[in-house]
């Protein structure tokens, strides 16, 4: 569903991502593991067009968007919740997650999003600003689903949420999955949130891929090696 051949990016003439190769197949949840300033949300920010594609391939579905602006990557399936959540503070819960529709030409948010996150229900009318950390992440994770995407992005979703939601995420992210079959890349610190949640864990380090293994039969204590400062 995802493919990456060989991805180079760079901040002026400086370059972080050192020719990435990875898949993610349809319904795969892949955890991109690594300590800070590693490359993992300008991995992220790459995969979503925000920052150029140096060198390499990106393709969704067969079909490839490395040469695409942000905007049509979403067209092509690609949705992002970006580090911070970045929701639009002034805007209510419901006018939020409608903006995600844009690109659907739908005029109206399918229940079944709102189903995900039952909070949501009750405080569509209420501004985006004044939710909670954690709801503020379900809203981001709900904008980006109305979309209706085939990959979804999600850069260090666990930040500033306490361990009772993010093990309620971790169930949701699932469910997602199986109710839609999409596939879902999370760039992540915490670990037990990645062996909880993904299929499969890359650790990036210094813009490369330094180990992969599948969730079950992980070596922890290497992956923590990785991840210890």
């Amino acid at each position: 569903m995802l493919a990456v051949d060989s991805l180079r990016s760079a901040y002026g003439e400086s370059e972080v991502l050192h020719g990435l190769n990875f898949a993610v197949s349809p319904g795969e949840i892949v955890a991109v593991m690594g300590r800070n300033g590693m490359g993992k949300t300008t991995l992220m920010k790459t995969l979503m067009g925000i920052i150029p594609t140096k060198n390499g391939s990106v393709s969704v579905d067969g079909m490839a968007i490395e040469n695409l602006k942000s905007y049509e990557r979403v067209e092509k399936g690609i949705a992002y919740v970006p580090q911070g959540r970045q929701i639009f503070s002034t805007m209510t819960v419901q006018e939020n997650v409608e903006t995600g529709l844009i690109v659907t030409g739908n005029k109206t948010v399918n229940d079944d999003i709102y189903e995900l996150f039952p909070v949501l229900v009750e405080m569509k009318s209420r501004r985006g600003g004044n939710l909670s950390g954690g709801q503020q992440q379900q809203l981001a994770i709900a904008r980006a689903l109305a979309s209706n995407p085939k990959v979804l992005l999600l850069d260090e979703p666990t930040e500033g949420i306490q361990p009772s939601i993010i093990r309620e995420m971790a169930r949701t992210l699932r469910r997602i999955r199986d109710e839609r079959g999409l596939s879902i890349i999370v760039s992540e610190q915490v670990l037990s949130f990645a062996l909880d949640v993904a299929d499969r864990v890359l650790v990036l380090e210094n813009g490369e891929f330094v180990h992969e293994a599948p969730r079950d039969g992980i070596d922890e204590e290497k992956v923590s090696k990785f991840l210890s400062v």
